[in-house]
């Protein structure tokens, strides 16, 4: 078994489940996978189920949860959580299926945690500037100023605080009160970066190029973006009214 897994949740990610499987295997470190399914209509999951056979022929690598529906973006990441925790994993990674996300980046993530001294290594669009590709110009500022907008509030020493390509250690899942994390939709993401910090674990920002997906349907929405605005601030507030015992080393 892999020390590290990645964790992928799907919604309609036909177009893309196969590629990502076979590059993600096809890297230089060993990853297992778990694809987190939310009921997918295209029949994402049975061609997992398809993969499965092949992939685990010796030991068990690519695994699935299928759920009954969609469930959030952030609940599908703590199933994945509890299930990565449950089976000793060191190193637990998250990303996207539709290649916005370069697979060759899993293994940056991993060294900066398992060599260099990260807690949570993220993968940063906007630790050198902004380097992301294929977006229109409108969806790149609210992006970066949403960032912004997140440190100005928090505090939190992070450039790209909604970025969802993560490698966390087990030792910050273990610590995080994962049935605590209130957001559902990609304010998950700046959530779990802050309670992190909060409890005095490592982050460091990992310079990434995000390209948008080039097949299948994206997932963003306005409602993504109102959760993440109010919430941040419903969120540092509670965080003053509480204490974070940072874990032991």
């Amino acid at each position: 078994m892999s020390n590290a897994i990645v964790i992928i949740p799907t919604y309609k990610e036909r177009e893309n489940i196969r590629s990502i499987i076979d590059t993600v295997f096809g890297l230089p470190k060993d990853f297992d996978i778990l694809i987190v399914d939310d009921n997918s209509p295209d029949g994402t999951a049975e061609i997992v189920e398809e993969m499965q056979a092949a992939y685990n022929t010796t030991q068990t690598r690519l695994h699935l949860l299928k759920r009954p529906g969609k469930l959030g973006l952030g609940t599908a990441y703590i199933t994945g959580f509890k299930f990565a925790l449950e089976r000793g994993y060191d190193f637990i990674l998250e990303m996207d299926a539709d290649f916005s996300h370069d697979p060759k980046d899993l293994v940056h993530l991993y060294l900066s945690c398992a060599e260099f001294g990260s807690d949570v290594s993220i993968g940063s669009r906007y630790a050198t500037g902004v380097n992301v590709v294929n977006w229109p110009m409108g969806r790149v500022l609210l992006s970066y100023f949403a960032s912004s907008y997140v440190r100005l509030i928090t505090s939190i020493p992070v450039r790209d605080t909604t970025a969802g390509f993560v490698c966390y250690s087990r030792k910050v899942l273990e610590t995080i009160p994962l049935h605590q994390i209130k957001f559902v939709g990609y304010a998950f993401q700046i959530e779990m970066k802050f309670i992190a910090w909060k409890y005095g674990f490592i982050l460091k920002e990992v310079p990434i190029i995000f390209t948008d997906r080039t097949r299948g349907e994206s997932k963003m929405s306005p409602g993504i973006f109102k959760e993440a605005f109010f919430g941040v601030l419903q969120m540092t507030i509670q965080s003053w009214f509480r204490k974070y015992i940072p874990a032991q080393s």
